[in-house]
């Protein structure tokens, strides 16, 4: 840019020499003319764009013209005088140096998700004992650093000693928490027929485990053997179990479970919100299958339960589970891998009430 400005500069010396040799009446002529063209050019173009070295050739020129004779310029007198100060200052100013910073290079951003990722899955931990882990993972930072990386997340770099929050209490106790209930469902000839049910919290699988028409607390009970039978090892994992307070969970059916060392928790009187779980399953069993299905009789409703259980476990997404189905034993799903033209297979489910859908193999 500096060479074209000394260029320009040059020719309209030049120009001016030139000028000097001809006659004063073609120099009249020629500035007649060129104010004539301004003129038309001003009609036209309501505002010219300058580059920079055009203002400062009309800045340095303007300034040889007497004071009265700017208004017949193109621009303002105040934009001369102000790109006049802004040649001065650019003039006198001298260029920054770059100098590069030191001190220590940045941490990475993997450091940085990892560190708030620790702090986040265990609250107990501070900014101390996070560092450790980072070490034994074979990351080389200091204890500062955690510090530093948690206090600009927002996280108290301190252990926390109040105990974890409502949110994490709850899902602890969930994973090791069962909740049961009873969905009834009128047949065609207005027979009344009871479900009784488990589900498991932690991971939403649905076990069925009796339909009749007339529950009794020894029925409930026997079911409640039978299934801790079919759980085997797994009952170990359960402490808690939810129920309400029906008349048909007996002091037995609790004996049954208490003997394998789980806790019963009987919801507070007319509180059903208090066993949300079981019923939001039986919220989700009346709108997708029985709402939609004419049941003729016991017979039918448990092949109907069966279809749609199998369903549910197997296939159904869950959004608490991450749009997995409970049986699911991937933890995620690459969808980026399936080429655009794979072929969709469909299958249906109580005769196309439900439909699944899945790759073809």
């Amino acid at each position: 840019m500096l060479l074209s400005i000394v260029y320009m500069l040059a020719q309209r010396l030049f120009g001016l020499i030139a000028l000097r040799g001809r006659g004063e009446a073609s120099k009249d002529v020629e500035l007649l003319i060129l104010r004539h063209e301004v003129a038309v050019l001003r009609r036209q173009i309501k505002r010219p764009r300058l580059e920079p070295k055009d203002r400062v050739v009309l800045a340095t020129l303007s300034r040889l013209l007497p004071r009265d004779r700017w208004h017949v310029r193109i621009m303002a007198p105040s934009t001369l005088l102000r790109w006049h100060r802004e040649l001065v200052a650019r003039h006198w100013t001298y260029p920054r140096l770059r100098v590069s910073r030191g001190g220590r290079p940045p941490t990475s951003v993997v450091i940085r998700k990892l560190v708030v990722r620790l702090a986040r899955e265990n609250p107990t931990w501070g900014h101390r004992r996070i560092h450790g882990e980072i070490i034994g993972l074979g990351y080389q930072v200091s204890a500062a650093t955690a510090w530093n990386i948690l206090d600009r997340a927002g996280i108290d770099p301190s252990p926390r000693r109040s105990g974890p929050t409502w949110r994490q209490f709850c899902c602890t106790q969930a994973k090791s928490m069962l909740a049961s209930d009873f969905a009834h469902v009128d047949t065609v000839m207005l027979q009344r027929v009871y479900v009784f049910f488990l589900i498991e919290v932690a991971t939403r699988r649905v076990h069925i485990l009796g339909v009749t028409r007339h529950p009794t607390g020894a029925w409930v009970t026997q079911q409640a053997r039978n299934f801790l039978m079919a759980l085997d090892d797994r009952a170990d994992a359960f402490r808690l179990l939810v129920r309400d307070r029906d008349a048909k969970f007996s002091a037995s059916f609790d004996a049954v479970f208490t003997g394998s060392g789980m806790a019963v928790l009987k919801t507070p009187p007319q509180a059903p919100r208090a066993n949300t779980y079981a019923e939001r399953w039986i919220r989700t069993l009346r709108r997708e299958c029985l709402d939609r299905v004419m049941i003729v009789g016991q017979r039918h409703l448990v092949a109907v339960l069966s279809a749609y259980v199998t369903h549910y476990n197997d296939h159904r997404a869950h959004r608490s589970l991450g749009q997995r189905p409970p049986n699911a034993t991937i933890s995620s799903i690459d969808l980026t891998a399936v080429p655009i033209d794979t072929r969709i297979e469909r299958r249906e489910v109580l005769g196309g009430l439900i439909n699944e859908y899945m790759r073809a193999a």
